[in-house]
Order: structure tokens, then sequence, then C-alpha cells
């Protein structure tokens, strides 16, 4: 029966058998499983081509192109579809180039004549068509051989089967589109997938903390004082870590993911704020806390260059500092709105400067990873997006103050910590009205820093005051993850960019603490909140019954 049960699939009946087993015909086809495919054919009676398209197929390959134009006009709707257009054109084109390799002028224009109204174009473009055709690449073939027409004709078929609409034709590779974005919804809801693997279609996708870093495998104790930034290199092979013990340090991450002390870098007469990675990893810059820049070898820890303290810059105070592409250019800013924000080589020479009364105090900046924008966080609450070759510029300006800024891997986006406890994501091109907020984490009095991290920057952690790590999915406004484990202030966080699995730490404790995958969500766990849950019911319940009989 045409609606009876047995005609749908799904416990919700919405498949239909038919369509059902002719995608799974065409993917057989398409896998090279030719045999496979006929026998299910003859068994289900469902055939993979139309009898539409079976018709048109017959009509090109044996050269009927009347037939072939009168199929095509019937199986589109529309007849100002650009689809059915472009089908049309491909059949005349194909008609043209036999008939004029044939030197059989008469037929083209014959069928240029009659067919060609078909298009519902002008005359003007009719005749555009037919030049189009003549000065085509295949007319440039010489003595046209009928193994080549047959091939043409196979091409022609294929770029078809493209514009064709369904059902008439199945799109190509319907099946895997229709697995894959099934997949990619499961993945979409799973808020703790991180990462890029192939995922099993055995059973539905679910992933748990043990793909993101939330445990501690390391502390590091090397500092004698607070620990106020650390970050990844961009290979993710070194870190760096900044402290108000007056040092910053490079760390090497080894092959099994421990980190061990390289270098000790010794020169700041205060507390270091910042560093930051040349592209290349080769150099690192530390500012030192209202204090000057310094260019570092990453290789060998020796201190190339300071900035700022030569007779042109005499006093130019650090806040902020980024790289360009070229790992042979830099930007800082400066705390003092009078020396506003410098380019640099790295030997020193100023490139470019923007100072004046529109530079007021530069709070934080970044340079996006392509190089063309700058941003930059003035006085606390306004966000300036420069594109240095256009010199466009958008401003953003928050209600509450900005303390730092990060921007993703990709470029496309970019975040600020706000001293309202709401860390904000915006994108770069400026085509959101309002940002995406994040919350949970503590932040009123001091400089908190955020990241971007995990596959395709899909997560963003944060230091809190509240001596933990923060950890969001983009999807999710509220924390994925909590971590626990220093003792103070959590400064800054950094992701690594190579390893989606490892998270640095640093705190007012004096530590640095490497986080990696979490244990996997257990039954037994669920099972040791259940019995837990149900003693402190029991519990409730004796004192009540107590409380009723006294």
């Amino acid at each position: 029966m045409e609606n009876g049960s047995w005609d749908f699939l799904g416990s919700k009946g919405l498949v239909k058998k038919h369509e059902f087993v002719r995608i799974l015909v065409q993917c057989l086809y398409s896998l090279g499983y030719k045999r496979s495919a006929s026998c299910l054919e003859q068994e289900s009676n469902v055939s993979y081509k139309s009898s539409d398209f079976e018709f048109l197929e017959m009509q090109v390959l044996s050269g009927n192109w009347d037939s072939s134009l009168a199929v095509l006009d019937r199986v589109f709707d529309n007849s100002k579809d650009e689809a059915r257009n472009t089908a049309l054109y491909l059949v005349f084109k194909q008609c043209l180039f036999e008939c004029l390799k044939r030197g059989d002028t008469s037929l083209a224009i014959n069928v240029l004549q009659k067919q060609a109204p078909m298009l519902k174009v002008g005359k003007e473009k009719i005749h555009r068509l037919a030049c189009d055709i003549v000065t085509s690449k295949e007319m440039e073939y010489g003595e046209v051989s009928n193994f080549l027409v047959e091939d043409l004709r196979k091409r022609l078929l294929v770029e078809l089967e493209k514009l064709i609409p369904s059902p008439i034709v199945i799109p190509e590779g319907r099946l895997e589109h229709l697995v894959e974005t099934a997949v990619l919804d499961q993945i979409d809801k799973c808020l703790y997938h991180n990462s890029c693997d192939a995922v099993s279609l055995y059973k539905d996708h679910l992933c748990g903390r043990d793909q993101i870093p939330s445990e501690t495998v390391q502390i590091l104790m090397a500092h004698k004082n607070e620990v106020w930034f650390v970050q990844f290199s961009n290979s993710g092979k070194y870190l760096a870590t900044a402290s108000s013990d007056c040092t910053a340090m490079i760390w090497k991450v080894l092959d099994d993911n421990r980190v061990e002390l390289m270098h000790t870098l010794q020169s700041h007469q205060n507390p270091v704020s910042f560093v930051s990675w040349s592209p290349d990893d080769s150099k690192l810059l530390t500012c030192g806390n209202a204090e000057v820049l310094k260019l570092w070898d990453v290789e060998t820890g020796v201190l190339r260059h300071t900035f700022g303290n030569n007779d042109n810059n005499s006093g130019f105070t650090v806040s902020s500092c980024a790289w360009f592409p070229d790992s042979a250019r830099l930007v800082c800013g400066s705390s003092d709105p009078e020396r506003g924000i410098v380019m640099w080589d790295t030997d020193g020479n100023e490139i470019k400067a923007w100072r004046g009364t529109r530079i007021p105090k530069v709070v934080d900046l970044a340079v996006t990873p392509d190089g063309e924008s700058m941003i930059t966080v003035f006085s606390d609450k306004e966000i300036r997006i420069l594109h240095l070759e256009t010199l466009l510029e958008r401003v953003i300006t928050e209600e509450k103050p900005i303390t730092s800024l990060s921007v993703s891997g990709d470029g496309k986006f970019f975040i600020v910590n706000l001293s309202s406890q709401e860390i904000h994501l915006w994108d770069l091109a400026g085509e959101w009205k309002q940002p995406l907020k994040f919350s949970g984490h503590k932040q009123s009095k001091y400089v908190i820093r955020s990241c971007f991290g995990g596959f395709e920057s899909s997560f963003i952690a944060s230091g809190s005051e509240d001596s933990q790590v923060y950890i969001w999915n983009l999807k999710n406004a509220k924390p994925l993850e909590v971590l626990s484990g220093h003792s103070m202030t959590v400064n800054c966080v950094s992701w690594n960019p190579r390893n989606p699995r490892m998270l640095a730490s640093a705190s007012d404790d004096q530590t640095i603490r490497i986080w990696g995958p979490g244990k996997p969500n257990k039954p037994e766990n669920r099972l040791q909140t259940d019995t837990f849950l149900l003693f402190e019911f029991w519990y409730a319940v004796v004192f009540w019954i107590a409380g009723i009989e006294t």
C-alpha cells in the first residue's frame, strides 16, 4: 500500500523508504560497489536514476539535442532559474561544438534559431552566446574523434547532474552529507568536544571532561613572588611567565607535556607584568611594570635590546605590546598619554607612532594574526579597532572598565575582561550589535586575564579573584568547569595553541599550574553523588522527626 506503515522508516515515520533506498544505491555506486548497488536496485525495484534522467542520459549520449533540451525545459519548474539556463547553455555549447567541428554550419545556425528562445533572453545575449562558444577552449581542438565526443558528452552529463534539482537527480554524496550533518549536530551540542578526530558512527557522540584540561598535572614553583602573567609560545613548545619578583622565565614543554625551566631573565628593576612571543618563537618581549620593554633571545636567554631608555624615548613606560606576523616589527602602548603607541623594529628603530590628544592612556593592545588590524583598549572603557592599511577605525565603548584583551587564533574574535565580573566576546568584522557575555568568575579589584583555547578556539578560560580557573564553552554563558588548586588570586591563564588539552595558570600564590585532561565521567561518580544526596535527605528527615517529637 502506498501509505502503509512499511513505506516509512524510523520511529517517527519521517523517512520515506524508497528515498532511503535510492540514496543507499547512490552511495554504493559512488563507493565503487557497483554489483551490490545493482543487486539492491533489482531487489528493491528502486532505481538510483529517475526515469527523466535516464531518458536525458540516453539523449545526450546519442547526441539527440532537441530531445535533451526538451527534457531540461520540463524538469525545471522556473523558467528564470539560473541553474536551468546554465544547463541549457551547456547543452547548446556541446551541440554547436559538434556541429561546427563537423563543418555543419547550417545546422548550428538552425539550432540557435529554433532552440535559443528557450533561454528567454534577447537577441544580443544569444549573439554573445554564439561568440562565447566559437571562441571557447574546446574549439581549439583539431580533428575531433568519436572517442573525444563521447568523453565530452559524459562530462556534460556530470555537469548537468549537478544542476538538475531533486528528486530528478539526487545531490552528489547525499548519504554522506546526511550522516555528516547528524554528526556535526551532535558535536555542536557536545560542550566538551575538543578534537579534530573523526567520531564513531556506532554510537551518539558525547565527550566527557577528559577532553579538556581540568586536572593539575604539574606545579611550577621557581618564582619568588606573585606570578602575574603566563603565555604559551605560538608553536606550543615553550611557556613564558612573568612575576613581581622582577624576573621572567622561559620554560620548555617536553614531549610528555611536562614543563622544565630553560632561562631566568633578570634585567628588570620593577615587577614584570607582561610578555609577548614573536610569531616565529625566536624572540620574547617582557614589559616591566611602569618600566621599559626588553627583547630577549629565546634560545640563549640573552638580552638583545631595551626599548624606551634612549634619549628619544626617555621615560617611555610600556603597558602592553604585540608583534606583527613578520617577527621583525612590534608595537607597544604606554600608560603615559603623551607617549601614545609606537611601532619599532627589533633594533629599536621607530617606524611609526600614534601620539596626540586622540591617543589617551593605553590599557592593553593586540595585533590580529594577519597583521592587518590593531586593537587597543584606551582609558579603561574604549576599544578602538584600526585597519592599518585603510586607516578605517571602529570604536566600541563598554560601560565598565576593561582590564585585559585577547584575540582568537583565527583573528575573527576578541574578548575583554571587565571589572564588572563579565567577559565580553566581540566579532572583529563589526557585524554584531551586542557582545556575547560570560560570567561566573570573580573580578572587582585586580587585572584578570582570559584567553581563547581548545579545538577551533571553542573555549574561553579565565583567572579569578577567588583563586580558581574558569572555563566556558562559547555556546554557554555559564562556566563549564571551575578548576580548584591555587590558594590565591589567579591573574592569568594561557591555553596551549598546539595542544588543546593543556592549560597554564599564574597566581598570586607564587605558582604556575599546568592543567591536563580530567578524569572521564564515570557511572560510579554519579552513584557516589546519589548516595551522598540520599544520606543528606535521610539526615534531614531524622532531624525533622526529632523536631516533631519534641
